[in-house]
């Protein structure tokens, strides 16, 4: 779609979501979400979501909370460490990875996000570890 790009997030200008197709968005000021549009591409060979795209969504959400957190959706941040927790599978439809940040120091942060089916059902948590970068 034309003028689309001019539409995303700084974060959003990457080779992974051009390949996987999320987008990264900002639903308040305390929290970070990350949807994602299922296609058959993002299945698995049981005909559901792949665990990679969950904790993918997830990592996602939980940087884009952390973002927000500080204040510039442009921070740099990366992952430390993440535990995905699986609880159900999607086959079709809308899913949203919402991230927010739970307490931390000045350079580490520790981040909770849930995915959940456009319907509200959860189907997997995250618990994260983030560390702040300087921007180069």
């Amino acid at each position: 779609m034309e003028g689309e790009a001019d539409d995303l997030l700084p974060i959003d200008r990457s080779g992974a979501r051009e390949l996987v197709g999320y987008r990264s968005f900002l639903p308040d000021d305390q929290t970070g979400a990350c949807s994602l549009e299922i296609g058959p591409q993002h299945l698995n060979r049981m005909g559901v979501l792949h665990g990679g795209f969950v904790s993918m969504l997830l990592d996602n959400g939980c940087g884009t909370a952390l973002r927000n957190h500080l204040g510039d959706v442009g921070s740099g941040v990366v992952t430390v460490s993440i535990n995905v927790n699986f609880i159900a599978g999607a086959t079709e439809g809308r899913v949203t990875a919402t991230g927010r940040v739970t307490g931390g120091g000045r350079s580490l942060k520790f981040i909770e996000a849930d995915l959940r089916a456009e319907d509200g059902r959860l189907l997997a948590t995250a618990t994260a570890i983030f560390r702040v970068v300087k921007k180069r």
